[in-house]
């Protein structure tokens, strides 16, 4: 196997050294040439949303080899935040790098032209907001492009199954499309799911996960600057708002829900849970900054999440499924490495009965390697249906602290509330989908007076 890259970067650390995630973009349509390079071979990228995720994302496509691979448009709502990305990918990687000014787009309607660029099969990177998810995939149907796009790839009932629909008809179309919950692409994971579905540490009875620590500059946010425009206030601070994103616990905590869902070969089928908001301050953000979450799965085992975003509190981030026979830890820190072990009891301090060996190839990467490799050789290649239940389970959790109630699954997929209906018709002029009060506050759950919808 081979070890991590001195160039290779998670989508995370790419934020942290060019600038920080924002992008957005969305709707319109006017056709351009495609781009054309000289090696039939060549797989050209268009990158929709030029924030941090998104740098990120170009840079691990770039990591792979196998064959000629171009960046050749950019697309984003601000200017600033192309202009740094822009130069960011330059600088790293210049002859990879092909985006003239003509095809640096901007505006709501700027995955339409960046998309126009590509020819069909080439692939399209969407690492704008999720709710806008649904709206730049339609079109990468209609233009028969591949696609790699970001998680979470919904943020409610509705949008997720718009998303299910639209994985339909990219099945259809045998388009090959990548989710970015990259974890699924961990070689020492799925040696540990390989062990576990082997019996190595027996029946799974329990699963726990944490994520715990201080905030991210994104994570919330406070008044508006009363010269910014509210629509534009919302896109740069995606992660404030549940309807652009799903908010922090859709955003920060789907990988280990997936993971731990993906170790127990099932989905959840309902969740409970409890959370609040805590020394706020002057933040006007949506999110709450703890969550506890008591997953259920179709046997009656179950996870026990705990998501807390607070500062110069203790700090965890890591993932367990303990058995009758046994436990495994199934994420040591972070995302990366995962430093999979099992062992004979449930004493980590014991010597782990296996460890899967170190140096790991950052799963960022290996994503890529897959999608690429399924791209180049026409092999079946879909991760939406499973990235939307990951997306829909994650979201079910939310709901549940959000509104005090136990929510099933079949309930948070048929759930009637769309954060922001129609986001296929949003200009820079409109409205934002989310308004804020004379005082400047916007609507926040109220667990217990608030049952029937998160807001």
């Amino acid at each position: 196997m081979k070890t991590e890259s001195k160039s290779s970067q998670s989508r995370r650390e790419f934020l942290a050294t060019s600038g920080k995630a924002v992008a957005a973009a969305a709707l319109a349509g006017i056709t351009l040439p495609h781009v054309h390079a000289q090696e039939d071979n060549t797989i050209r990228l268009a990158l929709i949303g030029s924030g941090g995720r998104g740098g990120g994302a170009v840079a691990n496509a770039f990591a792979p080899s196998g064959g000629p691979i171009k960046l050749v448009a950019m697309a984003d709502v601000f200017e600033d935040r192309l202009a740094l990305r822009y130069k960011a990918l330059k600088k790293q990687f210049d002859l990879q790098v092909d985006v003239p000014e003509e095809r640096k787009f901007l505006g709501l309607d700027a995955y339409k032209k960046a998309m126009d660029c590509l020819k069909p099969g080439d692939v399209a990177i969407f690492a704008t907001h999720p709710g806008f998810r649904w709206v730049h995939f339609t079109y990468a149907i209609q233009k028969g492009l591949n696609v790699f796009m970001e998680k979470p790839i919904a943020v409610d009932g509705p949008t997720v199954r718009k998303m299910l629909a639209l994985a339909e008809q990219a099945d259809k179309k045998n388009l090959k499309v990548g989710v970015g919950l990259m974890v699924r692409h961990c070689r020492a994971r799925q040696e540990l799911h390989k062990r576990i579905q082997d019996g190595e540490i027996g029946d799974i009875v329990l699963m726990r996960a944490y994520r715990l620590h201080g905030p991210y500059t994104s994570t919330f946010c406070g008044p508006k600057p009363a010269d910014q425009p509210e629509l534009h206030y919302q896109l740069r601070r995606p992660i404030c708002f549940l309807w652009s994103s799903g908010g922090l616990f859709s955003d920060y905590n789907i990988h280990q829900i997936d993971e731990c869902s993906w170790m127990k070969n099932a989905w959840p089928v309902k969740a409970s849970g409890i959370g609040g908001r805590h020394y706020r301050g002057d933040k006007v953000d949506q999110n709450f900054d703890t969550y506890s979450i008591e997953y259920t799965y179709p046997d009656g085992t179950k996870l026990f999440f705990e998501s807390r975003i607070m500062e110069n509190c203790a700090k965890k981030f890591s993932s367990y499924a303990h058995g009758a026979r046994g436990s495994a830890i199934i994420t040591t820190s972070a995302h990366t490495p995962g430093k999979c072990r099992i062992y004979r009891g449930h004493d980590f301090d014991a010597e782990p009965a296996w460890a899967f060996p170190q140096p790991e190839t950052t799963p960022y990467e290996l994503e890529w390697q897959d999608l690429l490799d399924a791209i180049r050789n026409n092999k079946p290649y879909n991760e939406v249906k499973r990235g939307a239940i990951a997306s829909l389970v994650t979201a079910m959790g939310r709901c549940a602290a959000h509104t005090g109630q136990e929510v099933t699954y079949d309930e948070m997929l048929n759930h009637e509330q769309e954060f922001a209906p129609d986001l296929d018709k949003l200009t820079m002029d409109s409205p934002a989908p989310l308004q804020a009060d004379a005082n400047g506050k916007y609507p926040v759950p109220m667990p217990g007076i608030t049952t029937t919808r998160e807001y």
